[in-house]
Parts: C-alpha cells; sequence; structure tokens
C-alpha cells in the first residue's frame, strides 16, 4: 500500500505543520469550518446508529467515515494541528515562530467550532421537526450525553476533572496516531484503514475530543439537557482542549520527531564516518588469514 517508513513519515509530519503555519487566514479558516461540519455530521450518524440499533459499537465502527473524508479533503481538526504544528517551530523551520503557531490554532478552533455550531443547529431541527416537537429519542440521547459528561465529572470534583483530563489525553493519542497513520500510505486504502482503527477506538471508549465535543454539547443544551453553557466550558471543553493538546504533541508528534527525525542526523554522521572508516581499511591479500 506505498509504505512510507518513519524517518520519511517524520518529514512529512514536520513539513505538514509547516505549511499550516503559513497557511493565509481565509484558507485556514475555511478548512477548518468544513472539518468541524463533517466531523460533526459523522458524531450525528455515529450516535443514531447506536442509539437505533442498541448497539454502541456500531456507531463506533461507522464514526470514523467523517473522519477519513475530512483529511483526505485536505481539511484541518484542532486535535490534528496541535500534533503537527509545534514540529515546524521545534524544528526551528525558517520563519516559524510561537505567534505563528499559536495563530493557526486560534483560528482553527474558531472553524472548528462554527463548523460544528452550524451542524448542532440543523441537527437540533432535524431532531425536534423545527423545534416544533419534542426531540426524538437520538435527540434525547444527545441531551443524556451532554449531562452526563458535565455534570457526571463534575460530581465528582477534582477526581471528575483528571478523569475528564485524562479521558482527553487517551483521545489526542489515538486520533493523532490516526492523522499521522494517513501519512504511513501513499494510496487511498492505505490512508483510510490507518485512520479507521485509532479513531474507532477513542469513540468506542468514549474519550473526549475537543471538536465532536463543539457538536454534542451545543446540541445537547439546544435540545433540553439539564446541564448549562458555563457546565459545558469549565466540565468539559476547556480541560478537554488542554487534555487532547496534551496528549497529541507528548504521546504522537514528540515520539516521532524525537526518535525519528531530531537523532536522524546522528545517524547519518556515524554511518558516513563508519563507510569512511571501512574505505581506509586496506584489503587483506589472498595470501593473508
Amino acid at each position: 500500500m506505498g509504505y512510507v517508513v518513519p524517518s520519511d513519515l517524520a518529514k512529512k509530519m514536520i513539513d505538514a505543520g509547516e505549511a499550516k503555519v503559513f497557511m493565509s487566514t481565509r484558507d485556514t479558516l475555511i478548512r477548518a469550518y468544513m472539518a468541524g461540519a463533517i466531523l460533526s455530521l459523522a458524531a450525528a450518524f455515529a450516535v443514531s446508529m447506536s442509539v437505533k440499533t442498541g448497539v454502541p459499537l456500531i456507531g463506533a465502527l461507522l464514526f470514523p467515515v467523517g473522519f477519513i473524508m475530512l483529511y483526505l479533503m485536505g481539511f484541518d481538526l484542532l486535535t490534528g494541528v496541535f500534533t503537527l504544528v509545534p514540529l515546524a517551530l521545534i524544528d526551528r523551520r525558517p520563519g516559524v515562530t510561537l505567534r505563528g503557531v499559536l495563530r493557526n490554532w486560534g483560528l482553527v478552533f474558531a472553524g472548528n467550532f462554527a463548523g460544528a455550531l452550524t451542524v448542532a443547529v440543523m441537527m437540533a431541527i432535524v431532531f425536534t421537526f423545527g423545534f416544533s416537537q419534542a426531540p426524538d429519542e437520538v435527540g434525547q440521547a444527545i441531551g443524556h450525553i451532554g449531562e452526563g459528561r458535565t455534570l457526571g465529572y463534575a460530581a465528582h470534583g477534582a477526581s471528575g476533572m483528571l478523569t475528564l483530563f485524562i479521558r482527553g489525553v487517551l483521545c489526542n493519542w489515538m486520533v493523532s496516531t490516526g492523522v499521522v497513520g494517513a501519512m504511513m500510505s501513499t494510496s487511498v486504502s492505505g490512508k483510510a484503514l490507518a485512520m479507521w482503527m485509532p479513531v474507532m477506538l477513542f469513540f468506542a471508549m468514549t474519550f473526549e475530543h475537543s471538536v465532536v465535543n463543539m457538536f454534542l454539547f451545543p446540541s445537547g443544551l439546544l435540545l433540553g439537557g439539564n446541564f448549562s453553557l458555563m457546565d459545558y466550558l469549565v466540565w468539559n471543553e476547556i480541560p478537554t482542549v488542554l487534555g487532547n493538546l496534551v496528549g497529541g504533541l507528548a504521546f504522537v508528534g514528540l515520539a516521532m520527531y524525537s526518535t525519528h527525525a531530531r537523532s536522524l542526523p546522528a545517524r547519518a554522521k556515524r554511518a558516513a564516518a563508519a563507510d569512511e572508516a571501512a574505505a581506509a581499511t586496506p584489503l587483506s591479500s589472498p595470501g593473508q588469514a
């Protein structure tokens, strides 16, 4: 399937991060908006299938379709840029600054949120027939998700906040593995398979994804969920964003960079020295032992 070796993969990751830093504001916002909208539709699809079949694993199996679509189309999620963009700064690419990294993150966050909120409003209309009746079974399920994953954490205080943060870390460990996995192959089928597996895992384990939550929780509020906007921000979105940042950057971006990109010059230097030593060693004559 056109496998890309890890050393080349690490370079592709840095190049991708650099390109995102220098992308125009317009393009960054449009790509982020579309990514947030497509992922939100995938989340609505997955929850619908889980509710209608009564088998949550069905939703987890189907959810990666949206993730694969948006990345094949070159759109950007906050979870992905958390992992890739800082690598260009760490690698000291010309013109890449901390301000440029933060600018990219801010624009992608705004675009993702706008796209997710658009779909949240649209799906709330669908679930309630234009707010003319109570939410259907899927709408009610989304409302309960919002309650359980805000007030449920709050009920445990600091332990709940720690659990929420760790769920965010684990989420983007898997999601960013999918983002990087797409770069491991040069074929569409290879990219899709590499993305499908870790993204399915995160969704099945109900880890916390900041962009998915940008859809689920505003939807829950629109559908009568028993929690507030402040509950959503304090007891979900903000800790989830921080957890996603740590999970993607520490366990995927820096892990790949430190072992495959940063150490590559040293390995090349040792190999060159070994070649020089071998060339300088005289060959034995046939009569020598």
